[in-house]
């Protein structure tokens, strides 16, 4: 997960109206006071926010009244250590992109140790498993990732300082797959039975180049897939709904190349088509909103002072809220590629310079509406832990490839504290880290309805 991608903060109040509750409390109707967009240069309100739905807020206080759920709830209290414990076996397992797979396999036993027998590494290398439910409900995905950004030789080594579990890719993301392994030991311990199906998902090439490679091959290949709640290192009180989409171009020139002095006017400059190419990319205008953004990372070319460049290459990052907005500025960008060749080819008199493009990044996105049953089930979920501040932000994770098919989807806490993330000095507080596995879960079970207790929030998509 990437925490650089959005600014984007939408932060409310809530106005709690407590009913009566036995784990924690549930408001029966949320109504913030005020909401905020914030970002590093202005706070602007926005509104109106949506309000949860009653039948959100009752689906809610009917499971935390039900005595199963309590049982679940308290089981994951009780879990809190073994949890902790294989946070740090799965850390201290080597899993860069496209190298997940002994992570992968120490999972996948995990999982089935945990009661999940219907489980298995596919094609791609996730980690897949079913806990089947009682039938004709929807089929929602819980995912965490299993690769790091570290690479192979990275020393992965969990140590104690200060109360912290300090070790390179524990919060991201490991802490969210053995947040998975206590949903499912206290599903289990409780025997709750869902009406949907839940997809239990270690997913791979979450992470830079990976390119969300796990998530493009499970919703290939599971076309009933009806929702999705992931697990990432964000605060309690936090949750993702916004995933920046973004595509990556190396940009390749070539030219003869010649003498600066001798072949001067014969042969056109690979590096100046290159600087053609970056100045028209610079005076692009891109939307405030959506967010769209681009940018020209790196460039390399040339041989010497004193040749003429028979090449040059860049590459190029371009972002934005929205896919729609993202395919206009990807157009103009590729447009002014194509022109800087024609310009200097034109220059010189000769049609000798060419360009060659490879996509290095394609990490599609968009955002799950405030007012969908997945974000108002979290909401009130959140609530329910007495979450009186709640910010919905943007993050660039594996919800992404839901959320730009069309699929409810959220990214949640997983509770604790973190930080450092994707740095050597990365670090969790495991302090009352049980409380986010208590919101994902309770948000989990209203999605996918418990067999005699609620019906399923999530709606089952028509598929054609």
């Amino acid at each position: 997960m990437k925490y650089n991608y959005s600014r984007a903060l939408i932060v409310f109040m809530c106005a709690l109206a407590l009913v009566s509750s036995i784990c924690f409390a549930v408001p029966s109707r949320q109504e913030p006071t005020s909401a905020q967009t914030v970002n590093q240069q202005s706070v602007k309100p926005i509104a109106p926010w949506p309000v949860v739905e009653s039948r959100v807020a009752e689906t809610i206080k009917t499971l935390l009244e039900n005595v199963l759920v309590q049982q679940a709830m308290q089981t994951l209290q009780a879990d809190n250590a073994q949890a902790l414990q294989e946070t740090i076996a799965l850390c201290e397992i080597p899993a860069p992109p496209f190298g997940e797979q002994k992570k992968a396999e120490a999972f996948l036993k995990m999982l089935q140790a945990s009661g999940l027998s219907d489980a298995k590494i596919d094609k791609e290398g996730n980690v897949v498993g079913i806990r089947k439910g009682v039938g004709k409900g929807p089929t929602l995905v819980v995912c965490a990732h299993l690769d790091t950004v570290f690479p192979i030789e990275t020393k992965l080594k969990v140590q104690l300082r200060d109360g912290k579990y300090y070790c390179p890719g524990i919060t991201d993301d490991t802490r969210g797959l053995a947040v998975l392994l206590s949903w499912l030991r206290a599903l289990n311990a409780a025997n709750i039975q869902t009406v949907g199906d839940l997809m239990f998902v270690g997913s791979v090439g979450e992470e830079g180049n990976g390119n969300l490679r796990g998530m493009k091959s499970l919703f290939l290949e599971h076309k009933n897939i009806d929702g999705y709640v992931g697990i990432e290192p964000l605060p309690m009180g936090v949750a993702s709904t916004l995933n920046p989409a973004t595509i990556r171009y190396e940009v390749t020139y070539t030219a003869p190349g010649g003498h600066s002095y001798a072949a001067f006017g014969e042969v056109p400059s690979a590096i100046h088509a290159l600087g053609r190419a970056i100045a028209k990319i610079s005076d692009i205008q891109t939307p405030v909103t959506p967010r769209t953004t681009f940018t020209v990372g790196v460039i390399s070319g040339g041989t010497s002072v004193n040749t003429i460049a028979p090449n040059a290459k860049m590459e190029i990052d371009i972002r934005s809220d929205d896919m729609k907005q993202l395919r206009v500025t990807e157009k103009q960008i590729l447009d002014a590629i194509a022109q800087s060749v024609e310009e200097e080819n034109k220059r010189w008199g000769t049609n000798t310079l060419t360009f060659s493009l490879k996509k290095i990044g394609d990490r599609p996105g968009g955002m799950t509406p405030n007012n969908s049953v997945i974000v108002q089930t979290s909401l009130a979920a959140m609530n329910a832990m007495d979450q009186k501040e709640i910010i919905l932000k943007g993050e660039s994770t594996d919800a992404g490839v839901p959320i730009s098919l069309g699929i409810p989807a959220i990214t949640l806490p997983p509770g604790g504290k973190h930080s450092g993330f994707h740095a050597l000095d990365e670090s969790f507080d495991a302090t009352d880290a049980y409380k986010g596995a208590q919101i994902g879960l309770t948000t989990v079970l209203s999605l996918a309805g418990v067999n005699g207790v609620s019906k399923p929030l999530l709606v089952i998509r028509d598929v054609k």
